[in-house]
């Protein structure tokens, strides 16, 4: 293994509007394991600070969720929410990464819809986290296509994380260059640095591994480069009994990386754990890239097409009926714009129509075959009865 080889571990937190809620109530063992995984992060890098770091993407409806004061007392005696969203502020352990409000899959969902689902995000985000400088951008489901790049740029984020999958050279470079260094991406006349995600080693993080067979892989994977390599790896953080588990010696934080912590600090290996920005910063981006669309891999599928969420005729239709929602919509808000409408507050009316057609989107209604297509179609019903109020006003 060459001097310099990096390590950025990235975890995904998502959990729909009111699941945890309803958890709670039906499912109390399982709410907690999901609980006390996220409270876990900054728990197991406190002892590491300045050596242990982790990227972390929490969806806009997550921490929502965990900053509801009714929510909070709920939940006092399991974990206190106040006190891990004040952990998570500690940037010397925890970059947190943007992402969509919502979690829709991003390439499927209207184009008109993607910019609210952003700001939004960043909205609950630089209040929960008092700031508004967040360097990179998690795509939910890590469903990217290349006309997302304008849209991603413009919230000012300086990188994305793609799959390993759909990223293709348009500049001379080597398997081993193409999956571990940074690139450029460009469409619509915007650039964006695309860093990518390793889909095999992150699906050995995902299933449980040891530190010793993945300082091998990484070694044989990098060897003899000439180049610093940054090797990433992502899964979600909170799903799966290897970072569910509530033991220490049968999950994530008390096997693998306390292993990688202890080693790392004692010099015996030369893998180090990097934020993105650090090695960006360090060594900058090499090379053009065309990213092909698609989504990261699931349980039952490989992520192209998006059969994982449009693979029914049911979900489609449901798709369908997301597009003809937004364009209604957004031609109504277009309509009042600088128009004063006396008798009904009009705005708030297609406020409410616009919020439950993105909580319509997320990706939870699509991603379990048919089973949460119901939930898709009662936040349309009630757009579009919000919209049709709006509609009768508006004349």
């Amino acid at each position: 293994m060459s001097t310099d080889t990096f390590h950025a571990l990235v975890l995904n937190f998502h959990q729909p509007a009111d699941n945890l809620e309803y958890l709670l109530d039906h499912m109390p063992w399982e709410a907690r394991q999901i609980l006390y995984a996220i409270d876990r992060v900054p728990r197991s890098l406190w002892e590491y600070e300045g050596l242990g770091k982790v990227h972390l993407c929490l969806s806009g409806t997550l921490l929502e969720t965990l900053a509801n004061p009714e929510f909070q007392r709920k939940v006092y005696g399991i974990i206190d929410c106040g006190s891990l969203l004040w952990y998570l502020q500690n940037r010397r352990i925890i970059e947190i990464l943007g992402s969509a409000y919502y979690h829709p899959v991003l390439p499927i969902i209207p184009e008109d819809d993607r910019q609210e689902h952003l700001s939004r995000w960043l909205g609950i985000a630089s209040h929960l986290f008092w700031r508004n400088d967040f360097s990179g951008f998690w795509p939910p489901e890590m469903g990217f296509s290349m006309d997302l790049i304008p849209v991603i740029k413009s919230h000012g984020y300086r990188y994305v994380l793609v799959d390993s999958a759909y990223v293709r050279p348009l500049t001379s470079m080597s398997w081993e260059e193409l999956r571990y260094r940074p690139h450029i991406a460009r469409y619509g006349g915007e650039e964006l640095i695309v860093v990518v995600r390793d889909r095999e080693l992150s699906d050995a993080q995902e299933s449980g591994m040891e530190f010793s067979w993945f300082e091998r892989e990484v070694r044989q994977r990098t060897r003899g480069q000439g180049f610093p390599p940054l090797v990433v790896t992502c899964t979600d953080g909170d799903n799966g009994g290897w970072f569910r588990n509530t033991s220490s010696q049968a999950n994530f934080w008390g096997v693998f990386h306390r292993e990688f912590m202890e080693r790392a600090a004692r010099g015996q290996t030369r893998l180090r754990p990097l934020f993105i920005h650090e090695y960006l910063d360090r060594y900058g981006a090499c090379g053009e890239v065309f990213v092909d669309t698609g989504a990261w891999n699931t349980g039952w599928h490989h992520g192209k097409d998006f059969i994982q969420w449009l693979g029914s005729q049911a979900q489609r239709d449901a798709m369908k009926r997301v597009f003809e929602t937004s364009r209604a919509i957004h031609a109504s808000i277009e309509k009042i714009t600088g128009t004063a409408v006396n008798g009904r507050d009009v705005q708030a009316d297609l406020e409410n129509a616009l919020w439950h057609l993105l909580r319509a989107e997320t990706s939870c209604n699509f991603y379990w075959g048919e089973a949460w297509v119901p939930r898709c179609h009662a936040d349309l019903d009630l757009a579009w009865r919000f919209l049709n109020e709006a509609r009768m006003h508006l004349g």
